[in-house]
């Protein structure tokens, strides 16, 4: 009987290209993407002078940050974190922000002059203040939208 009505709404007419487009997965990263780039943009307002987003095209390169920053930290800090355990088991989770700032500085670096981080200290506070802001708009924004779209589906 469930298979049934399975096959019955993927081949569903009156599904709409709109709502076929919303249902992808990609849908749900672009969001991430678009929310992580809006906290992105927001800590480069409020640290102008440590943290910079070109402004030519603020939205594109903070966009292709988050990108990078995505997937540096699907590939890159796991290594890191397994590496630095010990590390951050002796500081009882101090070190673990500073895996943040050096994957801030490896975005930095790919991105060049569109994408800077200055300082030793205060990069350390932009990436708690990224972490909590991200914590922020991934549960009060961003999981509220995709919770809300799955429960009309079922």
């Amino acid at each position: 009987m469930k298979k049934r009505i399975i096959i019955e709404e993927e081949n569903n007419p009156k599904e709409s290209t709109f709502q076929r487009i919303v249902h992808h997965p990609f849908f749900e990263w672009l969001l991430y993407m678009v929310g992580y780039t809006i906290v992105l943009i927001t800590v480069s307002v409020l640290f102008q002078n440590h943290f910079y987003i070109n402004p030519k095209h603020f939205g594109v390169y903070a966009f292709l940050a988050s990108v990078i920053i995505y997937v540096l930290n699907q590939t890159i800090k796991p290594i890191l974190v397994y590496v630095t355990l010990p590390i951050t088991a002796i500081t009882m989770g101090l070190f673990y922000p500073i895996i943040n700032v050096l994957i801030l500085y490896l975005a930095s670096f790919l991105l060049g002059s569109n994408f800077q981080i200055h300082g030793i200290i205060l990069p350390f506070l932009i990436a708690i203040l990224i972490s909590i802001l991200n914590m922020f708009m991934e549960g009060m924004i961003i999981k509220p939208i995709i919770y809300k779209r799955r429960v009309k589906d079922e």
